[in-house]
């Protein structure tokens, strides 16, 4: 147990079984898995209250509870704890058999590309795919969606840089996990998860536990990750880093001599650590 609310599924009302005699509780249940059934939803601290991450289309969701309009729950992607509007969730909707593997795509009502699209897709929105038509390829929802945008769910990216490198130029969002508005540690999220590497939601629990910490002074090597109170960064070579940031609110390039001491500079402190991931050398 950590007391930490983003890993402790539990409220006044409900909470986990696995929890039952580590926390006070009404009922202790199992959770029942659920999927976004909307492009992006937010998940929220507390029912109409501040965002804390979001998930994309397919994404499951371990519901304890529906109460007044909102499920409670984790997200199943990292175990972060919140609250989902309940109307965007399914308890039916198929497993995904395949991602949105490019920055962003488009779900048609029928396979031609001069059709009004039904909605906007994410990266990392996750689809089941039931037959292909042409060029398209064609959802248990009955959508249809470009061949080429698409990638086998279980055929993960060599490379996380090269996931957080599609995401150039995306806009900056606190709490943010898509090609239309991303943070910095929903940009590493994204990389690390599209790349089969398990990752949790938010910079301070990603600076605990990804990687191995590495000595101050070390040379950064690409796919290496940089901290800061708050913040986290991804090495692109040993002298380039590219992080979703509040300086240019957008996902950019920096060289990092220049970012170490920008930030330091702007009163947020020095690296607070260098962590890479040994078992991907």
């Amino acid at each position: 147990m950590t007391g930490d609310r983003r890993e402790t599924p539990a409220n006044a009302r409900v909470a986990a079984a696995h929890l039952e005699g580590q926390v006070p509780a009404a009922r202790f249940v199992d959770p029942v898995p659920y999927r976004v059934t909307r492009p992006l939803v937010d998940l929220l601290r507390a029912p109409g209250g501040p965002r804390e991450r979001q998930m994309l289309l397919g994404e499951a969701f371990e519901v304890l509870e529906i109460h007044e309009g909102h499920a409670f729950g984790w997200a199943a992607r990292d175990g972060f704890v919140g609250y989902v509007p309940a109307q965007a969730l399914s308890d039916s909707a198929p497993d995904p058999t395949h991602i949105v593997a490019v920055p962003a795509s488009h779900a048609y009502s029928a396979p031609d590309l001069k059709r009004p699209e039904v909605m906007g897709l994410s990266f990392g929105t996750r689809l089941r795919v039931v037959s292909a038509s042409g060029a398209f390829f064609e959802t248990a929802e009955g959508w249809f969606v470009p061949k080429p945008h698409l990638r086998p769910a279980n055929a993960p990216f060599a490379d996380p840089v090269t996931v957080a490198q599609l995401f150039f130029g995306a806009p900056y969002l606190w709490g943010g996990n898509a090609i239309w508005g991303i943070d910095c540690s929903g940009l590493v999220q994204a990389a690390w998860l599209a790349s089969g590497r398990a990752c949790p939601g938010d910079s301070d629990q990603q600076a605990r536990s990804l990687g191995t910490a590495l000595p101050p002074g070390t040379t950064p090597e690409r796919g290496d990750l940089l901290f800061w109170a708050g913040h986290v960064a991804l090495v692109v070579d040993p002298q380039v880093m590219i992080h979703a940031n509040a300086h240019t609110m957008s996902v950019a390039y920096e060289r990092i001599p220049e970012a170490i001491a920008r930030i330091e500079g702007q009163g947020d402190g020095p690296v607070t650590a260098h962590r890479r991931d040994l078992g991907s050398a």
